[in-house]
């Protein structure tokens, strides 16, 4: 049967959109009208199936992108809010998905779900696409039966967090860029553009003024080390990230970049960020608090605060409020600490943790605009006066060569 995309409105005005099969446009609109809905539109759905060439389904792309996830938490969340069954939902979803891993990945779901699992067991036997973030939002929608309200506050999450992984990498790519480009630079000056002035200043035979011979000294023991020099590299950053990988070498590491003046304050703001993010879902989808923490631990991506979880985490176990032990980590700003009590004594502490992941996520995003206006103009410099301080150093000998032939043709 065919696929139909409709637009309706139930007693109390709320929109309602999704996707369902039936026989013809009539049969679903009398369908949705039983339902009580007030239909307002209703679209044959050409795109519901997979386009096929031999058979196969055409795919974009083989890996998953955190854009496959939002759109996939939305439109389920969609689908189950308009009374669509969840099999029949996860076939429409996976026939429209651009990642071949994704579409296999529902497919098995689908599979465990039609073996009898729940929702939440079917994506916990994926960790790599389904974490546990996911895992115990679902759990806690199919207990408390308002899982497509629970996949609406996830997929509103997701969308942030693609909104925010944009923010940055658009802040960073331009310097990235320019030192790019400054190293490009250098290459090209070491392999083609000195030598030819060393072979020129070679057939003179003339003494070099000290900055030249400095600059094309350096440039000479890059170019005859080089397969040294990139040897020496490798073995060290290898060995820098073997050592980071251990659990005292990352702790080391992380120690050393929270002590940092200005990347120590960007790491922790970061952190809180997505500390109190992922904080504020689970407690507004219903997570019991201390589950909560324990999950947001195992999710924070840092030994080191972690730790601090873990230590707020036994506090809590102990019967303390959360506000006490985040204090008495010296980690959180006085902020913070205020916004959490204030969130504990009345009862919305899911809405003040997300009101204080806000904040710092604008913070985070105001820093890395000032970070690359300011580079802009830092790099530009730089680059200008490594670049300008070689083309002297060449040119310097060219002056005297002139000014030599000058004096001997007079």
């Amino acid at each position: 049967m065919p696929y139909f995309r409709y637009i309706a409105r139930d007693k109390d005005g709320k929109k309602k959109a999704s996707i369902e099969e039936a026989r013809d446009k009539e049969t679903l609109i009398e369908r949705l009208q039983a339902q009580g809905l007030y239909v307002i539109k209703v679209v044959p759905e050409l795109a519901t199936k997979p386009q096929k060439t031999s058979g196969k389904p055409v795919f974009k792309r083989g890996r998953i992108k955190l854009e496959d996830l939002v759109l996939f938490a939305r439109q389920l969340a969609t689908m189950l809010n308009a009374g669509v069954p969840l099999l029949k939902s996860l076939e429409v979803i996976s026939s429209q998905v651009e990642s071949q891993r994704f579409a296999l990945v529902l497919e098995r779901v689908k599979r465990d779900l039609e073996k009898g699992s729940s929702l939440s067991q079917s994506l916990s036997h994926h960790p790599k696409v389904f974490n546990q973030f996911w895992v115990s939002l679902a759990e806690v929608g199919e207990s408390s039966g308002t899982l497509p309200v629970v996949l609406e506050r996830l997929a509103f999450y997701l969308e942030q967090k693609a909104e925010f992984e944009r923010t940055i990498l658009s802040a960073m790519l331009y310097p990235l860029i320019l030192v790019g480009i400054c190293i490009i630079a250098l290459v090209i000056f070491s392999f083609l553009i000195i030598p030819k002035f060393t072979e020129l200043f070679g057939s003179f035979n003339m003494k070099l003024p000290p900055l030249t011979a400095a600059i094309l000294g350096v440039f000479q023991y890059i170019r005859s080390k080089f397969f040294l020099i990139a040897f020496v590299v490798f073995i060290l950053i290898s060995l820098v990230k073997k050592y980071v990988s251990t659990p005292i070498g990352r702790r080391w590491f992380e120690t050393v970049l929270f002590k940092l003046p200005i990347i120590g304050t960007f790491m922790r703001d970061l952190y809180i960020e997505r500390f109190t993010s992922h904080l504020s879902i689970l407690v507004e989808s219903g997570v019991p608090l201390l589950y909560a923490l324990e999950i947001s631990e195992r999710m924070v991506d840092n030994l080191t605060v972690s730790a601090i979880i873990n230590k707020i985490k036994e506090k809590v176990r102990e019967g303390k409020v959360i506000a006490e032990p985040m204090q008495q980590t010296d980690f959180f700003p006085p902020m913070v600490i205020q916004m959490v009590t204030i969130g504990e004594e009345t009862g919305e502490l899911g809405g003040m943790l997300k009101k204080v992941a806000a904040f710092y996520e604008s913070i985070i995003g105001t820093f890395l605009k000032r970070f690359s206006i300011i580079f802009e103009p830092v790099m530009l410099i730089f680059m200008g006066v490594v670049i300008g301080t070689i083309v002297i150093a060449m040119f310097l000998p060219i002056f005297d060569i002139v000014t030599l032939r000058g004096g001997s043709v007079n």
